[in-house]
């Protein structure tokens, strides 16, 4: 395993009055390999929906069965058909593939130029380009350095604003410039393509002319977090669970007041609670040397759940809690903006407060919880990994 990985995100707004988005992402996630796929189908509504969906799918499916880009495109370049009105392709496309987590290859077909950001700024990544059945594809391969951020997006970004903010639409040396303006290291895959796409949206009087997508990967170094939550089902593991737990790298979140006792005893730390109510509705945070964050357990992952599935939608860019000092703010941003590797420790002992029946929470619940935050962190493309205990 290298110490770079990937990161990947996306965001959609439909055109106005469409129930169905004409663009399509597909995304595979894996430790040393990622790939991304945006197609764009033409015009909108229910049949660029299913070409886009083809496209991306069949690239997607080739290229992570071990086919060659060079097969892939081959065979989706002669597959496509042709608008006989228009005399274009019914879907364009873009492909992003990182090999190793160290190599790039881009393929590139009837669609605005992806942007590459190194350090934050434009990177101008060298192009060749083919013709395939007639039809021209362009094609780059270079190295990737920590930092790096590709920026691809359907025809719906550059045509934001056209003959009202700009007579030319919102080209893609003003989409550089928004990128660069608007960079900061900690910024996700998904935060930088929310941001892109909420500017398309007020460009356009929040009435999008067209489907509008940025789909983003990113490059970054590994950064592992681990989170425990529940003490274990036998307690004679105590012990030998708190060892997985802390021989784990990076960083180290532990979850409910029991949790928090036993973490305490084995590090042989005291445990000192605080009565800051940052946020009423979630618990205060307490401290043990050696643990970088001490939280309540599952009303705090409740709100936790709540922030990823908002950020996963691309809402609320701005959010208290990516400032905000109450426990739920501080899981999430370990969570999402700082980690890459998650490895979740839930414990299957039940507490006895919460078998209250007017209490509304059980043990399914926190299983639950965890199973959904999960899922939302993995199409966040984390690296997730959950151990019951």
């Amino acid at each position: 395993m290298t110490e770079l990985c990937t990161e990947l995100g996306y965001v959609s707004i439909n055109k106005r009055g469409e129930q169905l988005c004409g663009d399509r992402v597909r995304m595979a996630p894996g430790d040393d390999n990622a790939i991304l796929v945006l197609a764009d189908g033409l015009g909108s509504g229910v049949k660029a929906n299913i070409l886009s969906t083809l496209t991306s799918t069949i690239l997607c499916t080739m290229l992570e069965a071990g086919l060659s880009i060079e097969d892939s495109i081959d065979t989706i370049i002669r597959t496509l058909p042709v608008c006989k009105t228009r005399g274009v392709a019914y879907s364009t496309f873009c492909v992003v593939r990182v090999t190793g987590n160290h190599m790039a290859e881009m393929i590139q077909f009837d669609c605005p130029p992806a942007i590459v950001l190194r350090g934050g700024r434009r990177y101008d990544y060298p192009v060749s380009t083919r013709t395939v059945e007639g039809k021209q594809i362009s094609e780059s391969r270079f190295e990737v350095e920590s930092g790096d951020v590709f920026i691809t997006m359907s025809d719906g970004a550059p045509y934001a604003g056209i003959g009202t903010a700009f007579n030319h639409g919102w080209e893609r040396d003003n989409i550089v410039d928004f990128a660069e303006a608007n960079y900061f290291e900690r910024a996700t895959a998904q935060y930088v393509a929310a941001n892109i796409v909420d500017e398309c949206n007020r460009l356009y009087g929040y009435e999008p002319g067209d489907d509008t997508t940025v789909a983003v990967l990113r490059v970054r170094t590994r950064q592992p977090v681990s989170l425990m939550i529940g003490p274990p089902a036998d307690r004679a593991q105590d012990a030998a669970v708190m060892a997985r737990f802390f021989s784990e790298k990076g960083e180290k979140i532990v979850c409910g007041g029991t949790t928090s006792a036993l973490a305490a005893k084995y590090l042989n730390k005291p445990l000192v609670p605080t009565i800051d109510y940052f946020d009423p509705e979630v618990p205060p945070i307490s401290h043990i040397e050696g643990v970088d964050l001490v939280t309540e357990g599952v009303i705090t992952m409740a709100r936790v759940l709540e922030i990823a599935g908002r950020f996963l939608k691309g809402e609320d860019l701005e959010a208290d809690w990516m400032t905000g000092h109450d426990g739920a703010s501080q899981v999430a941003r370990m969570l999402i903006e700082r980690a890459t590797d998650i490895n979740f420790f839930v414990g299957r002992a039940i507490n006895p407060a919460h078998q209250n029946p007017d209490l509304p929470i059980n043990f399914g619940i926190k299983l639950k919880l965890i199973e959904t935050l999960a899922d939302c962190l993995t199409k966040m493309g984390k690296r997730i990994k959950v151990s019951y205990c």
